[in-house]
Parts: structure tokens; sequence; C-alpha cells
């Protein structure tokens, strides 16, 4: 479980905008990039980044919101 207060400074390590959080990974909404979350751990190398379509982000916040 990663801590609140670090929720709350985490940043995209590409733009350093805001990050969503939705359990087991993070999306910067700027840049398109999902980043996961290996044993508890946010992997944040770019390299390791996945790229996802606003499709998809759209259909993960109204998941989010069920």
């Amino acid at each position: 479980m990663i801590p609140k207060e670090l929720l709350e400074i985490l940043a995209c390590p590409k733009c350093k905008g805001e990050l969503l959080f939705f359990g087991d990974f993070f999306v910067c909404e700027k840049c398109m990039l999902k980043f996961d979350i290996i044993e508890d751990i946010p992997d944040f190398l770019l390299d390791d980044a996945k790229k996802i379509t606003e499709e998809e982000l759209n259909k993960l916040k109204d998941e989010r919101k069920s």
C-alpha cells in the first residue's frame, strides 16, 4: 500500500505533471503513459511505461466511478 502522503507528491517522470492513481498503476493524463506498481513499488522508468489511448483512460475513469 502506498501512503497517502507519498501519493500527493508523486509526479510523472516525463512531464512532472499530476498522476492519477488506480490502485495497481498510475497514469499521466498529459503524457498518456501508464506506470505499473510492482511489489508495492511504483515503476517510473520511462522505458517500462506503457502508452494508453484516450479511450482506455476514459474507461478506467468510468470504472473507478462505479
